[in-house]
Order: structure tokens, then sequence, then C-alpha cells
């Protein structure tokens, strides 16, 4: 008895089980906030500091003729650092890009493996580079910067470092994780598949240009409809056709993941992703909607023509999709509804001006497309606005033509008075895109720079002109800002590493050969594009399908005698159609999400705003003039 006592007091009840569980899942709740916070804050302050050091190049240089020549090499080392974080804050948050339509058609349990798949295909990324990423930085450290002079070390750490972080964000997610099982089952699929890979290390050699199937076609298409973020599916299929298929070190790679990663341009992304933050906040985006609103808001299908002007103007100030809709479908949308609107019509348009918007400077694409082919930003730039208008026409012969009999009996016509006051309140908002494109084409600022004139441009109109500008907001639109960076940005690297993979093997020689064989010349060359891109849009998203066949197929495009600048033009477009159409498009389901309606609610209303960007793409692919003639 006495025994049986001391073993009962001895043994914890399920009870206390249960509790010593949730105090353990609280306790490593608040030290996972915390730290992950800490880098957060770390990250948005470095988005913070770019700012300051770029905008005092631009002064310093245009206004004192004094340039600081040690300002653009000190952002390139901040810049490798914010991407890395920013990758980590995305990672953590489980905001890198990936395809989910598979997910969504996948039973509970299945959906569970698939969900810890997108985990630990990640972390076996990390653990097989990590060790090579340290080599790398360690041979960074005998170069010495030009201008600073010192040790390159203090940029290149920023990728072991980042990649080290990026391996306790998938344990912490992976811990969790609501199926213990379902993590089990994933963690024997991603171990049996990377064994089974290493053993046929020595069968896959002879295969020569087969391998390019297996790994960039084959492996990349398997992770991706798993879900696994697109930037790790191209990373890993890259890993694995260098490691068990050529003799190249991997060191190799985490240079070109630098190399991608590196390019200053880039650095106009985070940038103008908080500069479409800031036209939000200050209420510059609100004026702008109510100004169009009152001069066509009185006429049939007002507002849609509102929807589709605005974007076309708002996406000249932020550079950001998610940023144009979510600064104009709260504000539009429950007046559109009041005036009868169905909500699939909505989102469908909304989805459509996002494909239609997409070559208006300055676009991250245009931007992303210039630093990895070269191709002048300031030509794309100006190339941008005429094609976007094209299909913005068509997309109002839609509107037209469903909104003609609309009762608009109790809408109220706006006095000249009333609109002209309204046209003051948005005039600076108006202004900006016509501040940032003079900035760039007259040479006061590189499209890098000009991100932070628009920056100190917002914050002053939001203090001094439209009283608005809430400070506690702040930090984070500069955490969102890092962590959409880092996923962009860490893509991008990726599918630079995978694009020189593919170089190396000799495919963009034998693409180019194929490409110059097909029937038609300019156009026939175009129409392929455009099918390709279609795809490609769809399934990898516009920025990863641009690194990865920008740098293969622009040369092959002059070569056939399509201006780069048109070809780029016609290469956005299909991608964007690819982006904003369902049932693949991620852009699509952006749009549902910042409408909050249901994506089955627009599949029977987008196809035919869908026809009418195929037809103003194939205007934009025809009359090269509407790109061009205006360079």
């Amino acid at each position: 008895m006495i025994g049986g006592a001391m073993s009962g007091s001895l043994s914890p009840t399920a009870a206390e089980n249960a509790a010593a569980a949730r105090s353990a899942a609280s306790g490593f709740g608040r030290l996972d906030a915390a730290f992950f916070g800490l880098i957060e804050h770390v990250a948005a302050a470095i988005v913070l500091v770019e700012v300051g050091v770029l905008f005092a190049g631009v002064v310093a240089r245009y206004v004192f003729h004094a340039p600081l020549v040690w300002s653009d090499e000190l952002a390139s080392i901040l810049f490798l650092w914010l991407s890395m974080l920013g990758a980590v804050v995305a990672l953590r948050r489980g905001e890198h890009m990936r395809m989910t339509g598979c997910l969504g058609l996948a039973g509970p349990q299945t959906r569970a493996v698939l969900e810890a798949l997108a985990i630990l295909v990640p972390l076996g990324f990390l653990g097989l580079v990590l060790h090579p990423a340290l080599d790398y930085a360690s041979e960074e450290r005998f170069i010495v910067t030009p201008a600073l002079e010192i040790s390159n070390v203090w940029r290149a750490a920023a990728i072991p470092v980042g990649l080290s972080l990026m391996v306790l964000a998938c344990l912490a997610r992976l811990a969790r994780a609501a199926s213990f099982k379902a993590v089990v089952i994933a963690l024997g699929l991603t171990a049996g598949l990377m064994v089974a890979f290493y053993l046929l290390g020595p069968v896959l050699k002879p295969l020569g240009q087969i391998n390019l199937i297996i790994f960039f076609v084959g492996v990349v298409a398997l992770c991706v409809f798993a879900g696994v973020p697109i930037a790790f599916a191209f990373a890993l299929a890259t890993f694995g056709y260098l490691a068990l298929t050529t003799r190249t070190p991997m060191l190799v790679m985490v240079g070109r993941l630098d190399e991608g990663m590196s390019h200053l341009i880039l650095l106009a992304v985070p940038l103008f992703i908080f500069l479409g933050a800031l036209i939000e906040m200050t209420g510059m985006a609100k004026a702008m909607i109510a100004f169009l609103a009152s001069l066509l808001g009185h006429v049939r299908g007002g507002l849609s023509y509102v929807l589709i002007g605005a974007m076309y103007l708002v996406s000249g100030i932020s550079g950001s999709k998610i940023a144009d809709m979510a600064a104009i479908a709260p504000i539009l949308f429950p007046e559109m509804k009041a005036r009868g609107a169905k909500e699939g019509d909505l989102v469908a348009l909304l989805s459509a001006t996002g494909a239609q918007t997409e070559t208006i400077p300055p676009s991250i694409v245009l931007i992303t497309i210039g630093s990895v082919t070269g191709v002048s930003i300031a030509a794309l730039f100006t190339g941008g606005m005429v094609p976007a208008l094209v299909l913005g026409l068509c997309l109002c012969t839609v509107v037209w033509r469903r909104y003609r009999n609309e009762d608009l009996s109790h809408i109220r016509k706006p006095a000249w008075r009333e609109i002209g006051k309204l046209a003051i309140v948005a005039l600076p908002a108006i202004a900006l895109p016509f501040v940032i494109r003079a900035a760039v084409v007259e040479g006061v600022a590189t499209a890098t720079e000009v991100s932070t004139i628009g920056i100190v441009y917002a914050v002053l109109a939001g203090l001094l002109i439209y009283r608005r500008f809430d400070w506690r907001r702040i930090q984070p639109m500069l955490i969102e800002t890092a962590s959409l960076t880092g996923a962009i940005i860490f893509i991008v690297g990726c599918a630079t590493a995978m694009a020189w993979g593919l170089t190396q093997s000799g495919f963009s020689r034998n693409l180019a050969q194929a490409m110059a064989g097909i029937p038609g010349g300019a156009y026939g060359f175009l129409a392929v594009s455009i099918v390709a891109f279609i795809i490609l849009g769809s399934v990898l998203e516009g920025i990863p399908a641009i690194v990865l066949f920008g740098p293969l197929l622009f040369p092959i495009a002059k070569a056939a005698g399509v201006h780069e600048v048109h070809y780029a033009m016609v290469v956005i477009f299909a991608m964007g159609i690819g982006l904003f159409a369902p049932p693949f498009g991620v852009g699509y389901y952006g749009a549902c999400a910042i409408s909050k309606i249901h994506p089955d609610e627009g599949l029977k209303h987008i196809w035919g705003y869908v026809a009418a960007l195929l037809v103003g793409l194939v205007l934009v692919a025809a009359i090269p003039w509407l790109s061009i003639g205006f360079l």
C-alpha cells in the first residue's frame, strides 16, 4: 500500500502532462516570437537606413555636387543583409511565393503532409548548402571593397547567417505543426527521395542533357505542385543537378546565388514596396480615387472605369500589385456593391487590372527585367505607358457591354465646383508618378534612387498636405516590406543560379537554335513567347520566370528582329495574364483575398476580361510602335 501510494504520487496525471505541454508550448512560443521579432526589427531598420543612404546620395550629388563615393557600396552591403533577413522573416511567416492550387484539391490528411513537405524540403536544401555558404564567405574575406576599404566578408556573411536563421525558422514552424504524423510521413518522403537521388548519382551522370529534364522539369514541377516555395524548388533542383551530374563545386552555386541577389538595381524593389504602403496610409490613393469617381461615377459602369483608371495611376506610384489592390478595393467596392455590382465581377475586374498595369512604371517586373537583361530602365519606363493604356481600353469595352443597362436614376452628378475641389486635393498624388519618371529621365536620380524621392515626397504630402500620417503603422509596414523583399530577391538569387546551371549545360545554345528555327520570323517568335510566358506566369509567377528565361530569350529576340523594349512589354503582359487568371494564377487569389470575396464567385465573370486582355496583348505584339514609338 505504501509503495502503491508513493508510486501514485510520483506519476504525473494526464492533466498534469497536458498542463506541462501547454506550458512548454507557451514558453516556446514566447521565445520564438522574441527571437524572430528581433530579426524583424533589424530588417525593418535596414529598410530605413537604405532610404537614408540613397537619398543622401541623391542630395549630395545633385544639390551639393559632391557625390558620396561610398553610398552605393554601403547600400549594396546592406541590401544583401536585408534580402537574407527578409527571406528569414518570410519563411517564418509562410510568405514565400508558392503554388497552392493542388493543396486545395487534397484531403485534410494529404494537405497536412504537403504543408509539412513545404517546410522539410527547404530545410533539406538549407542543410546541404550551409557548409558551401560558409566556405564562400570565408573566401570573400581576402577581398577588400574599393570605397569603404573593408573586407567583403562583412557583406558575404549575410548568406550563411541568413541560411542558418532559415534553418531555425523551419524548425520553429515544424514545432508548431498541428500533426506529428504528417511531419513524420513528410520527413520519410523527403529523406527517401534525397537518398534515392544520391544513390542514382552514377546512373545519372552518363545521361547528359536528359538530366535537365529530370531536375529542371521533373524535380521543379514536383516541388512546385506539392506547394514547396518556388525559390527552394529552383535551388534544390540546381543543387541536385550540379552535385550529382557535374564536378562543379557547390561554392560556385553560392556565388551565383550571391550574384543574383546583388544587382543594385533590385534595391528599388523594397523601396517601391514601402512607397506603395505609404501612398495608401497617407490617403493619397484615396484622394485620386475620389477625384476619378467625381468625373465618372455618374455614367453607366462609371466606377468600373474608375477602378481601371485608379489601378493605372496607383501602379505608377507603388510598383507593387498587392499594394495597388489593397489601396483601391476597400475604397471603391462598397459603393460599387451598393449600386448593384456583383461581387464576382468586381474581383474579376480587379484581377484583370492587375495584369493590365504590369508595365506601368516603376513596375518591379520592369526593374527586374532591366537588371537581368541589361535593357535600359528609362526605356522600359517610357515604353510601358501606352501598352497598358491599350489593354485598359480593351477592358473598358467589356465594362461598357456589361453595364450598358445599369440604372443610375438615383445617382447625383457632382457640380463642377465639387469636381474642381477634389482635383486640387488629388493633384499632389496624381503628380507623383510624373515626378518619379521625370527624375529618372532627367538624370536627377537612378531607377534605384528615385524611389527615395517618392518616399520623401509621400511623407511630406502625408504630413503637410493630407494631414494623415499614422506613425504606429510605420514599423509593421517596414517589416512587411522586408518580408516581401526577402521572398522576391531570394527567388531572383535561386533562379539566377538555376539559369547559370542551364547555361553551363549548353541548354541556352540549343534553345537559341530551336527558337531561331521557328517559322514566321519575328511574329512567329512573339507568338511562341506569348504562349510560353502565359504558362510560365501561371506556374512560376512573373519575376522567377523573367530571371530564369530573360537572359536566355532576350538576345534571341534581338537576333530575330524584335526590339528589346517591345519584347519586354509582350512577355510582361503574357506573364501577367497567366499570373492573374485562374485556376493557377496566384495573383487572382491575391485579389480575392484583398477583396474578401470567395474565388468561386469570380470564375464565371473573369473570362470576358481575360479575352479582352488577350486581344490587347495581340495588338501590342502586332504593333511595335505602341511600345517603342516614344523612345
